[in-house]
């Protein structure tokens, strides 16, 4: 089981990010929401942002999937490496080279992937 924060999640059911949320759920993983404005994502409790999921000391945080543009993680990009994720997945449209280049420096492996599919094909 992994411990997964999935930046960007919604609660549209059309949305790669909820199918993902969907699809960690159904793998076993430990999923944690974060978005501005929602209080959970099927049945979980959902985090306004990455500094309120890390305050929970009991979280350690593994992947950190990506569901936002590059303009939006670059806003939060203190936050982002602050979290110290052991992984980082760039969905397809949020790529930030950037950002990707500052978490590899800082220890973080860094994957330009889509999670749906990872988790679809046993890569996760």
């Amino acid at each position: 089981m992994v411990t997964v924060a999935v930046l960007g999640a919604s609660n549209n059911p059309d949305r790669y990010s909820y199918q993902a949320v969907e699809l960690l759920a159904k793998h076993g993983h430990r999923f944690y929401p974060i978005h501005p404005l929602l209080t959970e994502i099927l049945a979980q409790k959902a985090y306004g942002n990455l500094d309120a999921l890390m305050m929970n000391e009991d979280i350690k945080l593994h992947t950190l999937t990506m569901y936002v543009n590059a303009k939006i993680s670059s806003e939060i990009e203190d936050q982002i490496l602050r979290a110290k994720p052991a992984r980082v997945i760039f969905n397809p449209g949020t790529e930030n080279p950037d950002l990707a280049n500052k978490l590899k420096a800082a220890g973080s492996e860094v994957l330009e992937a889509c999670t749906l599919v990872m988790l679809r094909t046993g890569q996760f």
